[in-house]
């Protein structure tokens, strides 16, 4: 049995509880398993992170397994890290202190589809290509749409609550969750009531979104799925100046106008607004006509369909290479696509709409002192959430990137912001999280006490 710093006695109970193909301790499989998408040179003052590997992997395949392993894990003080797709890009599965990666993708049945209700039932494993293409023979689709439909999971984007291409229309993944099944510390079963809303007590299903395995391990998810739209509309507009192309943005959404796809890009080729409007074709017409003659009010240039069909085509092609040349393969293979680039960082903020042109305006002063630029700005789903692609131009800058990052990170939680609303904290803003929550992070600390008081549930994420 190879070297471990697990007893011999856990491996041989997981390997009793799970079958021996299912627990995992080969040196190859713990490396490719011992973070997601996420590398050292982007995880700026994180990367002491990235030494320890997991210890085993465990593979379940039923609920049953699931609470056989966090049992074993909780009796032995073994850490326990969720692991979905692997596709995170904020290093939220990185073992930061070994212990077991809880492999999920053995978990992939759609369980149910219920058409009349417009939920659909499935374990954690499920990959959102496979749902979108299960709920399409019934006419159906997910409300959540991101880049890595054909790589990540269900439970995945529900632990970071993503925001997809449809978030315009239908939000962030916490957003269609209407129930969730989920295993705690001690191997306990807690399940929340499949109805869309309730007022008798907390809806404790919050409590997981968003959560990146800190509390508990979610098995199970009923969320909300849509019909196939009987029109679908897409539209591109450009203007002269970001601000233009934002405060079009932000009158659509203060008037109503919800399209299902929002983005506004500013890069060196221009400003563009992409727009997709979907549902029944009547509200559909009446969608657009308005929103693109807000846009027109604003300063922009209709350009016809064609980039934003252009676009919305090649939505998924990162995805798509990424699950060729890296999913599964080990840390050096993932790691060894920025090898040779000058150095990057993509940020996802979110702020106050009426701080977003005030915070960028802040953001290229840092730039210009720091000897980083933005290449790409962005708004995306709802004008309050911010992107920008940061890229150094020189040695210095390129040294001094983690600094720059931090600097523009702070700027906007002092702002009343937040430094990420699309992917999670992991280990890369694992420092920052009690700088914005306050108080709160006190709540979250009490939260994982009561529910994990060994502290074994992905320890070392979320600030704690």
């Amino acid at each position: 049995m190879p070297d471990t710093a697990l007893p011999d006695s856990l491996i041989e109970s997981l390997t009793q509880a799970l079958g021996q193909e299912n627990v995992l301790t080969d040196p190859y499989d713990l490396d490719r398993y011992s973070g997601d998408a996420l590398s050292p040179t982007r995880a700026f003052g994180a990367e002491d992170a990235f030494d320890r590997l997991a210890d085993v992997v465990a593979r379940p395949g039923s609920t049953e397994d699931v609470c056989a392993v966090l049992k074993l894990a909780n009796a032995s003080g073994t850490p326990v890290i969720p692991y979905g797709g692997g596709t995170g890009v904020m290093g939220a599965t990185v073992p930061a202190l070994g212990g077991i990666i809880l492999d999920l993708q053995r978990m992939n049945k759609v369980l149910a589809i219920d058409p009349t209700d417009m939920t659909a039932e499935v374990e954690a494993g499920v990959v959102l290509e496979d749902l979108e293409n299960a709920l399409a023979l019934q006419g159906l689709m997910p409300g959540h749409d991101p880049y890595s439909v054909p790589i990540a999971t269900v439970a995945g984007t529900i632990a970071t609550n993503g925001v997809g291409y449809r978030a315009g229309a239908h939000g962030p993944m916490g957003d269609q969750v209407v129930a969730l099944e989920a295993v705690l510390a001690d191997g306990r079963v807690m399940s929340t009531r499949a109805v869309p809303s309730q007022s008798s007590g907390p809806s404790l299903k919050h409590l997981f979104i968003g959560s990146e395995g800190v509390f508990g391990v979610i098995i199970k998810a009923t969320i909300r799925v849509f019909r196939l739209p009987e029109a679908q509309v897409f539209s591109a507009v450009s203007f002269d100046t970001f601000d233009q192309g934002f405060n079009a943005a932000a009158e659509m959404f203060a008037l109503g106008v919800r399209p299902t796809l929002v983005d506004l890009t500013e890069e060196d080729e221009g400003i563009t607004f992409h727009l997709l409007f979907e549902g029944f074709k009547e509200g559909v017409e009446a969608t657009e006509k308005r929103a693109l003659t807000v846009c027109t009010q604003f300063g922009g240039r209709l350009l016809g369909p064609e980039p934003t069909t252009a676009y919305w085509q090649d939505r998924r092609q990162s995805a798509e290479s990424y699950k060729v040349s890296a999913l599964g393969k080990p840390r050096s293979v993932r790691w060894s696509r920025w090898r040779g680039r000058r150095g990057f960082d993509y940020l996802h903020l979110g702020l106050p709409i009426s701080k977003v042109l005030e915070y960028r305006k802040q953001c290229d002063e840092i730039m210009a002192k720091s000897g980083a630029r933005v290449v790409e700005y962005a708004i995306w789903s709802r004008p309050e959430l911010f992107s920008m692609l940061i890229v150094p131009d020189t040695d210095t800058s390129r040294e001094r990137l983690g600094e720059t990052v931090e600097q523009v990170l702070k700027l906007a939680q002092d702002m009343g912001g937040v430094m990420e609303y699309c992917h999670g904290v992991g280990v890369k803003l694992n420092h920052l999280l009690a700088r914005e929550m306050g108080v709160g992070q006190d709540v979250v600390r009490a939260l994982k006490l009561a529910l994990d008081p060994n502290n074994i549930m992905n320890p070392g994420k979320l600030g704690l």
